[in-house]
């Protein structure tokens, strides 16, 4: 399906009608809580996922987060911490981090449109599938650490490395 690009000049478009059209395409559950909002469920290979993404007209920015559906036990939190950095270090777009409050790891990334004329549908779909491989390809090293005890660097190395064809 081909979304049409949006006019960020046009104060009728904004990025969330475009996510909105991606979502519907892959018929992914989904809440547009305001005009500016937009709440969705996805499920991946390890686990669920709920996606937020917020428009800021005023900061022309699009803030995205990508939230595991787990939650980091208290005493595992400073080994999470730096498993977290040594992901971060691999990444070229966005970056992980856990919630101070609940401790739901998550995948965030803002992209800031001040003086673009459009919005390229493609940059949207790119900007959500990267988000979902990072969370998809960092989930397991996240249950090395919390569940089977293995150190960040550890869980890092093994869960990360980048394998060629299938077994």
């Amino acid at each position: 399906m081909r979304i049409l690009s949006a006019d960020l000049g046009d104060e009728s478009m904004n990025p969330i009608d475009l996510l909105e059209e991606l979502v519907v395409a892959n018929e992914w559950a989904f809440d547009r809580s305001s005009e500016h909002e937009m709440v969705v469920e996805t499920t991946g290979r390890w686990c669920d996922y709920r996606m937020f993404f917020i428009w800021r007209e005023d900061l022309s920015a699009l803030y995205f987060t990508c939230v595991f559906d787990t939650r980091v036990p208290e005493d595992k939190r400073p080994a999470i911490t730096e498993l977290i950095c040594l992901a971060n270090e691999k990444l070229w777009l966005g970056h992980f981090d856990v919630s101070s409050d609940d401790r739901l790891p998550m995948f965030r990334h803002t992209i800031l449109t001040r003086g673009w004329q459009t919005l390229a549908p493609e940059l949207l779909e790119d900007m959500v599938d990267i988000a979902l491989a990072e969370c998809e390809r960092f989930y397991p090293a996240l249950q090395f650490v919390v569940w089977a005890g293995h150190t960040p660097g550890d869980a890092i190395a093994s869960a990360m490395m980048d394998t060629v064809g299938e077994a």
